[in-house]
């Protein structure tokens, strides 16, 4: 996609002078890592990242070397196995018979747009319900540009079906959900570029439930204790964690193997690996202000630490909403708080810190509600395939333990 500079620097323009600030120390951070061979991973949260496009990039950033490995949602998963973005034609469920009790709120029901081609690629895999869909083309409805493979026929029944038979791989080979998933996802996706490229794409405990049996399978692929150890290696490796429109990331970050924010000192003390946040980067996209204002209390006054070492409440002690997220991250010495759009403040990091190693991206996402980012989630639509079935199938029948 082509590059625009003049909107990027708009985008720049648009945030206020401490974030302006705080993106060129968290650029200046990650150009510098990367120059050092570090390592930068990501952890993201869900339905924003993939409507800004954001995955999007963080997968072509992964391919081209400046992303080394994402903690996400299972929503994200299950929107990346349907090819991140899709249009569905949204219909009165009453039109086509069914209860409303069953229903999603609005009494609606979705009907993915395929081509010819897809839908029969999808007939040779189920059986699918041909007088339904021959009822949603008749049937008015709207059509809407949303996450993929989420509420829709046939693409959100497939999604849960395909599920089983990937959990099936999973507990065979002893792998988590993303990696088989990821051998038929796309190349454009978090989880098709981590599989391809063998950088860790793992969904979070707390962002676990989610895409309904996608989310249960994904949870059933591996013991809870071996995700939390490898995200633990993965965090450990990291020189900078960025965190992208997410919640929970202190129990994302701090688990049961981290030693400076977290619980982790039982763990060292039974003998296991453990990993510390000390001396790590820490760079937040939020919209919450607040996030801010917790960091310059902790600055100013140690308030927050004070809090904690006095067993006090943090949020009657600051006098503002207290996330959970911002405990950890306000008393982090390395954390960079960036309050601004992700749609926006994505792209700027990425085009700085690619073009400052040199390297040309081949993929750029633009906030949506700008021309740009309206072009983009078209093309992410067209060109951003949903799991290949075969491919994975292929894929497990040659893999060696």
């Amino acid at each position: 996609m082509n590059l625009n500079k003049d909107l990027l620097k708009k985008f720049y323009n648009n945030l206020d002078s401490r974030s302006q600030e705080s993106l060129d120390e968290a650029v200046e951070k990650m150009i510098a890592v990367k120059k050092q061979n570090g390592k930068i991973v990501v952890a993201t949260g869900s339905g924003p990242n993939i409507h800004e496009g954001v995955t999007t990039l963080i997968a072509e950033l992964m391919d081209k070397g400046i992303i080394d490995g994402v903690t996400t949602s299972s929503a994200v998963v299950g929107h990346e196995m349907a090819g991140a973005l899709d249009k569905v034609k949204m219909c009165n469920a009453a039109d086509l018979g069914f209860e409303e009790r069953f229903m999603p709120r609005g009494n609606v029901f979705e009907f993915t747009q395929l081509t010819a081609d897809a839908l029969q690629q999808i007939r040779q895999e189920m059986v699918l319900d041909e007088q339904l869909l021959e009822q949603g083309n008749k049937v008015d409805g709207h059509i809407v540009l949303k996450a993929a493979g989420n509420m829709a026929y046939p693409m959100g029944l497939r999604n849960e079906t395909i599920a089983g038979e990937i959990l099936t791989i999973c507990r065979a080979y002893g792998l988590p959900f993303e990696v088989v998933a990821g051998w038929g996802a796309d190349h454009h996706t978090m989880i098709g570029i981590g599989a391809e490229k063998g950088l860790p794409v793992l969904v979070s405990i707390p962002q676990m439930i989610g895409s309904g049996h996608v989310g249960m399978a994904i949870g059933d692929s591996i013991s809870i204790c071996e995700r939390s150890m490898r995200i633990a290696h993965m965090l450990g490796d990291a020189d900078i964690i960025i965190e992208s429109a997410v919640a929970l990331t202190q129990e994302i970050h701090d688990g049961p193997f981290e030693c400076y924010t977290g619980h982790g000192i039982w763990s060292w003390w039974k003998g296991l690996q453990t990993y510390s946040l000390r001396d790590k980067t820490l760079i937040r996209i939020d919209l919450d202000e607040n996030l801010r204002k917790a960091q310059d209390l902790q600055k100013q006054s140690a308030m927050i630490q004070e809090a904690i070492n006095k067993g006090l409440p943090k949020t009657k002690i600051s006098r503002i909403p207290f996330r959970m997220e911002m405990s950890a991250f306000a008393r982090h010495e390395g954390s960079i708080p960036i309050i601004g759009d992700i749609g926006q403040v994505w792209p700027l990091m990425a085009w700085r810190v690619a073009e400052a190693l040199n390297i040309s991206l081949d993929f750029m996402s633009y906030s949506q509600e700008t021309e740009e980012g309206k072009a983009m989630r078209e093309w992410i639509v067209n060109e951003v395939k949903f799991l290949n079935r075969g491919k994975f199938l292929q894929k497990a029948k040659e893999y060696r333990l």
